[in-house]
C-alpha cells in the first residue's frame, strides 16, 4: 500500500453523514479524543502502547509473515480479531494525543507505519470475508434476517464484551446454519468497516465492497433472465419470444424485490451503519444499473408498438406487478440518490397505462368495424358476442389496476351511437366511476353492433330471438365474472328486462297466429265450429313447429322460460277445446280426421323445441300419431 502520510490524524472529522469519516458516540474509552490534554511524554507509557500495537499488528503483517499471508485473522480466531480491532482503535487514539504535543515525533511516524500495515491487513480481511462468504451473504440469506431497522440498531462493536460468536450462540437454536454464518460475516464486515472509516481508510473499504457486491447483484439479475435490451430489439422481437420474456420478468421482479435488492439494502445498511452517506452511496452504485434494467423493461415493451388488443393482458400483468411491489420499491429505494430508480418504475407505469388505454381504444374500434355478414343459424349466439365478453370478463380481473389507468380517461362520446341506446339518466352516470362507465360503454358498443346484425335476418321473430340469446349471454358473463362488481345489480336487472322484451317479441311474432287459431271461449263454440278450429290449429301449429324447430336457445334457463311462456298461452286453451268436443266428435266419427294432437302432444312437441334440430315431416307427425294411437285404443 502506498504511504498516505498522516491522513489518519489530519483528516477532517465531520458528522456521520460524511462519506469518509465516522464520529462514534462518546464513551469512557474515547473521551480523550475530544480533550487531548493528558500528557503522554512518559517514555514508559508510550513505549508500552507502541510495543503492544507493534506486536499485534506485525504478527498479522502479510508482507513479513508467511503465516499471516495464508491465514485469515477472522477465521483463525474471532477473539484475536476483536483484540486486533481494539488495538487499532487504541493506536488511533494514541496518535491523536501525541500529535497534539509533538507532530514531528518519531513515535508518530512509527505509529503511522503500523496504522498503514493494520489497514492493509483489514483490507485483506474485508475482501476475504466478502469473497469467501458469497453463499452466506447472498441476498436470500441476508434478507432472511430481521428488518433493516433492527440490523442497524444491533451492535457488533468489537469493543463490547460479547463478540459475534457470543451473540449468535444465544440465538443458535432459532436460526439455521446459513443464517448463523451470514450473521457472523455481517458482524465481521461491520467491525472492519467501522474501524477503517474511523481511521480515514473508508475509501479503500468502500471500493472493495462495491466491486464485490455489484458483481453479485449483476449476476443475480442475469440469472433471473433479465438483460439489457434496446427498444429496436424488442420492436423486432417475435411476440411469442417477447411474451416469454415478460413472463420471466414477472417472476424476476418478485425475486429481485424480496431477496436481491432487499437483501443488499439490509447488508449495506448493516455494514456501513457508521456513515449514512457511505451506505447510501454504496447501495446506489451497487444496485442502480440492475434496477434500471429491471424497471426499464416494461417501458420498452409498452413503447414497442405491439399494441393489439389481445396483448393488453401482458401489459396489465406488468403494471400489476409494479403496483403490488410499489411499497417495497419505495422502501428499498427510499434514498435520495436512488430516486431515479423510483422514477424509472413510475415511467414504466405511465407508459404501460398509455399502452393499455390505446389497446382498449383499438378493441372498441375492432367491435365497431366488425363487418362479418354471416348469419348465426337459429338465432344463436354470435361469435363476436363470445369474443367480446370473454375479453371483457378477463379484463375485469384487472379492475384493481384499471381503476387507476382509466381514472383520467375521457368519457366515451355518446354521439357515436344512436340516442335510443341510452336509457340511464345523467345523474346515474355521474355517480359511476370511470372504470364502470368504460366497461358499460364497451358492452353498449357490442349491443349496438348486434342490433345491426339482427337486421340481417329476414324473419323478424328470429331477429328478436337472436337479440334475446346474445343479450342473455352478455348478462350471464357479467354475473359470473368481476364485471358484476363494476356494473352492479341495477345494470343487470335493466338488461334482464330487455331480454324478456326480446323474448316476448319473438313469441308474439312466431306463435301468435297459433294461439289465435283457437277460439277465445272454446266451450261456447259448436261442434262444426270446433272442427274448423282444430283444422286451423293443426295447420298453424304444424307450420310453427316446423319453422321454429331450427331455432336455438343455448341457455337452459332462457330456453325453459320461453317454452313455458308459450305453453301457458297455448296448452290450456287447446285442452279446453279438446275436452269440450272430444266426445261429440268421436260420436260423429270426425275425431280422427280432425284432431291430430292431444293436449299432451302439444306440450311434448313444445318441450323438444329450441335445440336447433330442424323438424322433418316425421317430427310433427310422431306426436300426432300418439293421438291416433289413443283413439284406436279407445275404440
Amino acid at each position: 500500500m502506498a504511504r498516505k502520510g498522516m491522513r489518519s490524524l489530519f483528516f477532517n472529522r465531520k458528522s456521520s453523514s460524511s462519506s469518509s469519516s465516522y464520529s462514534p458516540s462518546p464513551s469512557p474509552s474515547r473521551t480523550g479524543l475530544s480533550t487531548p490534554k493528558r500528557s503522554i511524554s512518559d517514555d514508559v507509557t508510550t513505549g508500552r502502547i507502541l510495543e503492544a500495537a507493534e506486536a499485534m499488528i506485525m504478527k498479522w503483517n502479510p508482507d513479513t509473515s508467511t503465516f499471516s499471508k495464508v491465514t485469515s485473522l477472522f477465521y483463525e480466531s474471532h477473539r484475536e480479531a476483536r483484540d486486533f480491532i481494539k488495538c487499532v482503535n487504541e493506536l488511533q487514539k494514541f496518535m491523536h494525543l501525541i500529535v497534539a504535543e509533538d507532530s514531528n515525533s518519531e513515535k508518530l511516524v512509527l505509529a503511522q507505519n503500523l496504522m498503514e500495515i493494520a489497514m492493509k491487513r483489514l483490507q485483506k480481511e474485508f475482501y476475504q470475508i466478502l469473497s469467501m462468504n458469497r453463499a452466506h451473504l447472498d441476498p436470500e440469506s441476508v434478507s432472511a434476517r430481521s428488518s433493516r431497522a433492527s440490523t442497524r440498531s444491533s451492535t457488533s462493536d468489537y469493543e463490547d464484551d460479547d463478540g459475534p460468536e457470543d451473540e449468535i450462540r444465544i440465538a443458535e437454536d432459532s436460526i439455521s446454519e446459513v443464517e448463523r454464518e451470514s450473521s457472523i460475516a455481517m458482524a465481521d464486515l461491520r467491525s472492519i468497516a467501522e474501524c477503517m472509516i474511523s481511521s480515514g481508510y473508508g475509501k479503500e473499504c468502500v471500493k472493495i465492497y462495491k466491486i464485490i457486491r455489484k458483481s453479485i447483484i449483476d449476476e443475480g439479475i442475469y440469472r433471473l433472465g433479465v438483460e439489457r435490451m434496446s427498444s429496436s430489439k424488442i420492436h423486432k422481437m417475435d411476440w411469442d419470444l417477447l411474451e416469454f420474456k415478460i413472463t420471466n420478468w414477472l417472476h424476476a421482479l418478485k425475486i429481485a424485490m424480496k431477496t436481491l435488492f432487499n437483501g443488499e439494502r439490509i447488508l449495506c445498511d448493516h455494514v456501513f451503519a457508521a456513515s449514512e452517506s457511505i451506505r447510501e452511496t454504496c447501495f446506489t452504485d451497487i444496485t442502480k444499473e440492475g434496477a434500471h434494467i429491471l424497471f426499464g423493461f416494461p417501458e420498452l415493451v409498452a413503447k414497442s408498438g405491439k399494441k393489439t388488443p389481445e396483448k393488453v393482458f401482458r401489459m396489465l400483468d406488468m403494471y400489476t406487478a409494479i403496483s403490488e411491489n410499489w411499497q417495497e420499491i419505495e422502501s428499498i429505494f427510499s434514498l435520495k440518490s436512488t430516486t431515479p430508480v423510483q422514477s424509472q418504475a413510475i415511467a414504466s407505469l405511465i407508459k404501460l397505462g398509455e399502452a393499455v388505454r390505446a389497446m382498449l381504444a383499438d378493441f372498441e374500434s375492432t367491435i365497431q368495424k366488425d363487418a362479418s355478414k354471416s348469419i348465426v343459424d337459429g338465432g344463436g349466439i354470435h361469435p363476436l358476442t363470445v369474443r367480446v365478453m370473454d375479453y371483457l370478463s378477463l379484463l375485469a380481473d384487472y379492475s384493481n389496476v384499471l381503476v387507476y389507468i382509466l381514472a383520467d380517461y375521457p368519457a366515451p362520446a355518446k354521439s357515436s351511437l344512436p340516442e335510443s341506446y341510452f336509457d340511464t339518466s345523467e345523474s346515474d352516470e355521474s355517480q359511476a366511476p370511470p372504470i364502470s362507465l368504460h366497461f358499460a360503454w364497451l358492452i353498449l358498443v357490442l349491443l349496438c353492433k348486434l342490433d345491426g346484425k339482427a337486421k340481417q335476418y329476414k324473419d323478424p321473430s328470429l331477429a328478436y330471438l337472436f337479440l334475446a340469446n346474445n343479450l342473455h349471454h352478455v348478462i350471464t358473463k357479467v354475473r359470473t365474472s368481476n364485471l358484476q362488481y363494476l356494473l352492479g345489480d341495477d345494470w343487470a336487472s335493466k338488461h334482464d328486462t330487455k331480454v324478456k322484451q326480446f323474448a316476448a317479441n319473438y313469441e308474439r311474432l312466431a306463435w301468435d297466429h297459433v294461439i289465435k287459431s283457437l277460439p277465445l271461449n272454446p266451450t261456447a263454440v259448436s261442434p262444426d265450429e270446433a272442427k274448423e278450429s282444430f283444422k286451423k290449429f293443426n295447420t298453424a301449429f304444424d307450420q310453427a313447429v316446423r319453422k321454429e324447430s331450427v331455432c336455438i336457445v343455448p341457455d337452459n334457463k332462457l330456453r325453459d322460460e320461453i317454452k313455458v311462456s308459450i305453453a301457458k298461452k297455448l296448452v290450456p286453451a287447446y285442452r279446453k277445446l279438446y275436452n269440450r268436443h272430444e266426445v261429440a266428435l268421436r260420436e260423429k266419427g270426425d275425431f280422427a280426421p280432425v284432431v291430430r294432437f292431444a293436449p299432451e302432444d302439444v306440450g311434448n312437441c313444445l318441450s323438444d323445441l329450441f335445440f336447433g334440430e330442424a323438424a322433418s315431416g316425421s317430427f310433427v307427425s310422431s306426436y300426432s300419431r300418439s293421438s291416433d294411437t289413443r283413439t284406436s285404443r279407445s275404440r
